[in-house]
């Protein structure tokens, strides 16, 4: 793939899991909502862009384009260290859910700003690719 397609790639996985962390806590939220809890989630989203997603999009971003050849392996749109980050939230996720033990006003507040976050990670990714004209 080109340079430009794992952007996009990375664009694309990062932005699916978005979607999908933050309608789960968007559906969670009824009920929930108060100022507070939208204070939080948007705390949540402000410490994981600033900490996790930005920096990571930034450093993904640096490592593709310095890339030397101009095709490289689908994989290559990730490290070996975004991708055990990635299985392991997912793993703690699911079961975090699973087992119960999370109320569903930490749901909704946590997985809403962090939903967001990685939407916007997604979005970034999507933007770093250039741009073609058709």
């Amino acid at each position: 793939m080109k340079k430009e397609t794992l952007l996009l790639l990375a664009g694309l996985v990062w932005g699916a899991a978005g979607v999908n962390i933050l309608r789960i806590g968007l559906l969670a939220y009824p009920g929930h909502a108060a100022v507070w809890s939208i204070a939080l989630s948007v705390l949540v989203f402000v410490l994981f862009q600033g900490r996790v997603f930005g920096p990571l999009v930034r450093r993904h971003t640096v490592r593709i384009r310095g890339y030397g050849a101009v095709r490289q392996w689908f994989w290559r749109f990730f490290d070996r260290k975004s991708f055990l980050i990635m299985a392991l939230m997912m793993t703690l996720g699911i079961g975090l859910r699973a087992s119960g033990l999370a109320p569903e006003g930490f749901i909704a507040v946590f997985y809403t700003g962090l939903g967001a976050s990685l939407l916007t990670a997604g979005i970034r990714f999507l933007l770093a690719a250039p741009r073609r004209e058709f």
